[in-house]
């Protein structure tokens, strides 16, 4: 009698560990393109934030790694907003509300996409990484960071 305790307790914690890893990957912020943001706001109106980053962007990529693995921004992201994440290099061309982007420096180092210039550029400042704009509901910027945040601060500026 004990050996089959032992056996559907050794079982049970075994669906336990695998059950809590597979939900531990699935944990993450549903980033959406503007392809999708369009879409999405045309169906339903929502705060939207959005994440400019380069591949090279040391400080990028450290949010990547850190902030938005952290399982409370991740619920508040994916519940409050459309999080939107790009590629400032991008080369593809975006339509949205009409319009077409592209990046029209692609062939240049470094170059950047029209998108994020016109949404996270500021007056007498070189455009820099991260760069995080945060939208209301009618799409009007209410917020821009341009630097590292890490979890305590972006949950700062999202609550």
């Amino acid at each position: 009698m004990k050996s089959y305790y032992k056996k559907a307790l050794i079982l049970l914690l075994i669906n336990y560990i695998t059950c809590t890893q597979v939900t531990a990957q699935n944990n993450e912020v549903n980033w959406l393109s503007f392809n999708q943001l369009e879409d999405s706001l045309a169906v339903k109106p929502k705060k939207v934030f959005i994440h400019f980053y380069a591949d090279w962007c040391v400080l990028c990529n450290k949010m990547e790694r850190k902030t938005y693995k952290d399982s409370t921004v991740i619920n508040k992201l994916n519940k409050e907003y459309y999080a939107v994440k790009m590629n400032v290099e991008s080369t593809e061309k975006i339509t949205f509300g009409g319009n077409t982007y592209e990046n029209k420096n692609a062939k240049k180092v470094n170059s950047i996409h029209q998108i994020p210039l016109l949404m996270a550029s500021r007056k007498n400042k070189p455009f820099s990484l991260p760069a995080t704009v945060i939208l209301d509901e009618n799409f009007i910027a209410t917020a821009r960071y341009f630097q590292f945040l890490n979890s305590k601060q972006l949950l700062k500026t999202i609550q």
